[in-house]
Order: C-alpha cells, then structure tokens, then sequence
C-alpha cells in the first residue's frame, strides 16, 4: 500500500487536498487558488502543489513526502483537450490519476449508491451511476457549455448590463449596480471581459440571486431562464433512470427553488463533500493496485 494517499478536489474557484493513510483515514486538508486544467493548466498545477502541501502541512508531514504519495485528483476541465497529459506529466507525485471533478462529487455524495449529481458552481456538469454505468452530461467548458453554471450566468449578467446602459432592454437596480461597480462605463465592461477567465465571471452569479430575492425584473428573468438549462438536463438524467438527484457545487442551495416542481421529490442530501469522494477513490484504487503487486 502507499505510504500515503491524496485526495484532491480542483475547480474554477478554489483547489482542495486531503493527505490520508493507507486506509483512507484523513490526516490534514489544505486549500489553495483555481485549478481548473482547461482554461489554466500552468495555475492549476501551481495550486495543486500548493493545496497538497498546505494538508502535509496541517498534518504535520514534511513536504518533502509529497513525491512519495499517490494521489487522485478531480479536476474542472479533464474531460476536453489536451490538459490532462499536460498536467499529469508534471505533477510531483509518486502516482497520479486525474478523474473528472464531478465523479468525486459523485462518489462523494452517494457513496456507492447509485443516482446522480449536478454539480452547479463556476462551472457545471451531470454525472449519473447505475451499478457500474457512469454517464456525463454537459461540462463541456465555458465557451461553448457550462450552462446554469455561475460563469455563464455572470457572463449574461454584464451582457444585459450592457444592453441596458445602451437601452436596449430595460434597465433595474441591478443593472444599475453592475455599472457602478464599472464607473459607469461600459468600456470598462468590455475590458473586463475581455480577459477575464470563468471564476472572475462567476463572482456576479451570487448577485443575481440576491437581487432576485427582492423581485428584480432583471435578475429573475435571467435566473429563470438559467434554471431552466438545468431543468432540462436534469430531464435527461431523470429520463436514464436516476431517481435520487443530488445538487452539489456553491450554487446549488441558490438555485434549488428556482428549479421546477417535478425535480423537487427527487432532491436528496448528500452524504459528504467531493473532497471526501476523492480520498475515498484514491484508497479504493491504490490499496487494489497495492495488493496487485503484492
């Protein structure tokens, strides 16, 4: 068996790791900035070292221990282009396996049980399990995909923000408090967007919901139309026969009563965090590759 496991949890937002023994115990955690591989492999690995180290700290192992261990990541962007290998080829481990962010929230959540997760945060993404069938819906980015996910929903935000100073549509006081925060000028908008990357777009989903919840013209439109992406994927993750749906992601408590009424029956609590779903992984695996080789 390894002298010792990780267990890593990256995102758009922040990068989460648990050093733990042999038997899955866990012996310290530590956090640091966004790993998502797609969109910044180079920072994702800087925090992947960095969350790694935090939790040998916390657990009071030298550091130096890291090129020793095996370790299971779950990672935001794994599942397009090139990253993985980019990634895998330079990380300071003994062993890596990189898996997608979402099978740990999964594992996480249910267990070994089956059902399904959507995992709505900077990003966002549907993963459902029957026995030994896992199946992916979205994901795919937040170019072309992500929808419902906090970088698409900031994203549409400044959009309409846009659109309102011009008067094209109707403007609100959360219109109006998105141009403050840009001096009124939608220059400074463009800039902004022009570079800015899914977990900066992101930090203004959580206004939507707060102007929301004083009946904001702006912000309800924009959540209802948001939820309803979810509500359509969640149709085809129901329609494959999941019956147990899981919410998960610094979203989800947000978007919950705005999703539809036939989903709500299905909603049930998660067990434990994607953090836990990947030291639970990584025991399982390398204790099996461990007694492989015995």
């Amino acid at each position: 068996m390894p002298h010792y496991i990780l267990g890593i949890d990256g995102g758009g937002t922040s990068c989460r790791a648990a050093v733990a023994d042999a038997k899955g115990r866990i012996l310290g955690r530590g956090k640091s900035g966004a790993a998502n591989i797609l969109t910044d492999p180079d920072n994702a690995l800087i925090h992947i070292v960095g969350a790694a180290t935090a939790a040998f700290e916390e657990a009071n192992i030298a550091p130096s221990e890291i090129g020793s261990a095996s370790a299971l990541l779950g990672l935001a962007g794994s599942n397009v282009g090139d990253a993985v290998h980019y990634v895998k080829e330079r990380l300071p481990f003994a062993k890596a396996d990189i898996e997608s962010d979402g099978l740990i929230a999964l594992q996480g959540a249910l267990g070994d049980n089956d059902g399904a997760v959507a995992i709505l945060g900077t990003g966002s993404i549907y993963i459902a399990r029957q026995g030994s069938d896992i199946r992916y819906i979205g994901g795919w980015g937040f170019q072309i995909g992500d929808l419902g996910s906090g970088a698409r929903l900031g994203h549409v935000l400044l959009q309409e923000s846009v659109l309102a100073f011009d008067h094209i549509h109707p403007s609100s006081p959360l219109t109006d408090a998105v141009m403050a925060e840009f001096n009124a000028d939608p220059r400074d908008v463009v800039e902004f967007a022009r570079v800015a990357r899914p977990g900066e777009f992101g930090r203004f989903a959580p206004k939507v919901f707060a102007f929301a919840e004083h009946n904001d013209p702006v912000a309800v439109t924009l959540l209802r139309a948001s939820a309803q992406t979810i509500d359509e994927a969640l149709d085809v993750v129901v329609a494959r026969g999941s019956r147990r749906l899981c919410l998960l992601g610094g979203l989800a408590p947000l978007y919950r009563p705005w999703l539809a009424e036939r989903h709500q029956p299905l909603f049930v609590e998660p067990e434990a965090d994607a953090l836990t779903g990947s030291v639970a992984l990584a025991a399982k695996r390398f204790s099996a590759d461990a007694r492989e080789k015995a």
